[in-house]
């Protein structure tokens, strides 16, 4: 499905599922910025990746190698609450990501900054979101609430 996502929706108590399919148009122009590599050989540091989007994120160190899976999660509301962990994946094109909500730091979401993709608000433990990312570049989201807290993280596709 080559420039098509899917997103489901599910909250955890009581195993109620509320799927929600959405066609949406991911196409390598509508992406920040295409991950590449410089002059000899080397690859870009993740921080020049995505520019300056995590500067101030208290816990972003690198982006973490989720390449080879065709899923990956990512906690929301993590360490103090305030956090998705890790705060940025790189995966392969057609990996979905599921953000897993912990139940810490009150009401959150997950927004691509490019509008991409959009959950609901929520603040119950194991509410769950996914996005399935099919196209090479970078995609930097961000909790709407909590934006200029530092709650921001970001997926870089490797082809």
């Amino acid at each position: 499905m080559t420039g098509r996502g899917n997103q489901s929706l599910r909250t955890g108590r009581g195993g109620q599922n509320l799927r929600r399919r959405a066609v949406l148009s991911i196409g390598a122009g509508t992406l920040a910025a295409l991950a590449g590599c410089s002059g000899g050989g080397s690859t870009p540091t993740p921080t020049a990746s995505y520019d300056d989007w995590f500067e101030g994120v208290d816990n972003f160190e690198t982006e973490v190698d989720r390449t080879g899976r065709d899923e990956t999660e990512v906690s929301v509301g993590a360490d103090d609450g305030l956090a998705y962990a890790p705060a940025a994946v790189r995966v392969d094109p057609g990996t979905t990501v599921r953000w897993v909500w912990t139940g810490n730091g009150g009401g959150h979401n997950v927004v691509a900054e490019d509008g991409s993709f959009q959950s609901e608000l929520f603040d119950e433990e194991e509410a769950t979101f996914e996005h399935e990312f099919t196209a090479a570049g970078i995609t930097r989201y961000y909790c709407a609430p909590h934006r200029t807290l530092g709650m921001k993280g970001g997926v870089r596709v490797v082809a």
